[in-house]
């Protein structure tokens, strides 16, 4: 039986990583030395994988301890979508969307679990964003609804980072939403993970500042990848962050962001100056 949220929460962060549930395998992404490659996370223990998880990869017969190696981004998307407006508590007074509403992120702007989130000199109201990210594993194009679950391979946490005042006066997000690092993710791809009913909490320096659960979500997980996939054809690897629940606010050097989400774990990054 999988463990309670209450106890989830109450782990440490290493132990919240590692801690297993009954039917997840928790994939990596790591650097040791030289060596770059995929991994499966077994306690402590990571079994190294030749090729990404999603084709399939064998273990290769190598393992190593997790306090030996460098945990990446989980994985190596081509592209990285992402949902706005996608918690009622996140709307304020603004009308609900009636289909979920996208936005490009680039793939330059992904950070690794640990490393720096740099707000660029010219930046004054950067804000945190926790969200459920979802992780694709097959080729999938004008989806049915079935075809756009089984399209989820599994979901990790990311920081959809966002600098507001850039949001709101430049006509194009590119900048407010896709400056380097603006977004951090993993630290674990959870496959076979139900995603549909976690608990997100995200905390700033260690108070919490954001909290609900994914069952609040106004367009879930295959919704989102079906009506994604009517447009753009998404290829194994490639990301969908969800949107972020509540309020959020300003970050500074200094700072610490933390999002943990059930049965994934903790994505924690330092805020620093550009």
């Amino acid at each position: 039986m999988g463990m309670t949220r209450r106890a989830f929460a109450c782990m440490p962060a290493a132990a919240a990583l590692t801690h297993g549930l009954v039917g997840v395998t928790r994939y990596v992404r790591f650097r040791r030395g030289n060596l770059t490659a995929y991994g499966i996370l077994d306690g402590e223990t990571v079994r190294e994988l030749r090729g990404a998880p999603f084709q399939a990869a064998e273990p290769t017969g190598v393992s190593f301890r997790l306090g030996e190696v460098k945990l990446l981004c989980p994985c190596e998307p081509r592209k990285i979508l992402a949902v706005a407006l996608n918690y009622k508590s996140h709307l304020g007074d603004r009308k609900p969307p009636a289909q979920p509403e996208l936005f490009w992120k680039p793939v330059s702007a992904l950070q690794n679990p640990e490393d720096p989130i740099l707000i660029p000199t010219d930046a004054h109201n950067v804000h945190y964003e926790g969200e459920l990210v979802l992780v694709i594993g097959r080729r999938v194009r004008n989806a049915t609804a079935e075809q756009a679950r089984e399209a989820v391979f599994g979901v990790t946490c990311g920081n959809d980072v966002s600098e507001r005042d850039w949001q709101k006066n430049d006509i194009q997000w590119w900048r407010a939403k896709g400056a380097d690092t603006f977004a951090p993710m993993g630290p674990v791809i959870a496959s076979g993970l139900d995603y549909g009913r976690l608990r997100l909490r995200t905390r700033l320096n260690g108070k919490v500042v954001q909290e609900q659960s994914t069952a609040d979500l106004l367009f879930d997980g295959p919704a989102i990848v079906r009506f994604a996939s009517r447009y753009v054809t998404l290829e194994p690897g490639d990301v969908i962050f969800t949107g972020t629940p509540g309020t959020t606010q300003a970050v500074k050097p200094g700072d610490v962001v933390e999002v943990e989400i059930e049965g994934i774990g903790v994505l924690r990054n330092p805020v620093k100056a550009g």
